[in-house]
């Protein structure tokens, strides 16, 4: 251990967490190494210890839990439709029983989320198989469905065809459960927490902050990727904080305790974790 470790920082570089890409975009990020990615990306590199704390699926960290510590008051959550986890089908979604469904190979908590929602709610077992997937043909012609997520996803949200049927997945799993979804959170390493216990403080509240910040400069944060975006600044700004939160609560605990257990009892998850968020501040 030296007193000059920079902590490894990953995050997914998606809109949804863009107060906090306009923090880090903007110099929040210099006394760190940041990683940027798609989830599958930083989940694989906090299993294999290339990173301190990161932003991660919600699923990934109950499949690392045993390794990691859940950092309190901050995720990614929504109350109902999410908007930007989407299921785009040729057919009526209770009518995909062995019809081939192509996934998205950037997540993991959508993945188990469509499963859990056709098996427990409509019935129905699929054939799943993992795509490279693009907006232009959504639907690829071998499959009968396709699972999108991000900022793919919210666009095909705003811009549906009329010859298919789309299924917001937040929404989803709603009507199911009636509580809302966290979608992922962020975790350290518990080595990490250990050895640098300083520094684990200061990265949380750089995050947090980092946050805020961004959140204060709403504006300006959707302002600066006008350009390099397919969507309006008023399609944004309902999408942040009007649809998607970030505030992890004591209902947002029960509601990830709740999708582990159906996750467990559809065999997508090995154990239920026992956990609870880190006492930080």
């Amino acid at each position: 251990m030296t007193d000059n470790y920079r902590a490894e920082v990953g995050h997914i570089n998606f809109l949804n967490v863009l107060p906090l890409n306009y923090f880090y975009a903007t110099g929040g990020a210099k006394d760190f190494n940041l990683t940027l990615g798609v989830p599958a990306l930083v989940n694989e590199k906090m299993k294999n210890n290339l990173l301190d704390v990161s932003l991660m699926s919600s699923i990934e960290y109950a499949r690392q839990n045993k390794n990691l510590v859940l950092v309190p008051k901050i995720c990614i959550r929504a109350e109902g439709d999410v908007t930007s986890i989407i299921l785009i089908s040729k057919k009526p979604i209770d009518e995909l029983d062995a019809e081939r469904i192509a996934i998205t190979a950037k997540s993991a908590t959508a993945h188990c989320l469509l499963k859990i929602i056709l098996a427990e709610s409509y019935n129905v077992k699929p054939q799943y198989v993992v795509e490279h997937l693009n907006v232009e043909s959504p639907v690829p012609a071998d499959a009968t469905a396709a699972l999108f997520i991000g900022d793919e996803a919210l666009y095909l949200h705003l811009h549906r065809q009329e010859k298919f049927f789309y299924y917001d997945l937040g929404n989803e799993w709603h009507k199911l459960t009636g509580l809302q979804m966290v979608y992922a959170v962020w975790a350290a390493r518990e080595d990490f927490v250990r050895n640098y216990p300083a520094l684990f403080y200061k990265t949380c509240k750089m995050i947090y902050d980092g946050l805020k910040f961004g959140l204060q400069n709403k504006s300006a944060a959707i302002n600066s990727v006008l350009k390099s975006v397919p969507f309006t600044f008023a399609e944004l700004d309902k999408y942040l904080g009007g649809v998607i939160k970030w505030d992890l609560t004591s209902q947002g605990i029960d509601a990830l305790k709740f999708f582990y257990r159906l996750a467990h009892k559809n065999n997508l998850l090995q154990e239920v974790p026992n956990f609870a968020p880190q006492e930080v501040f």
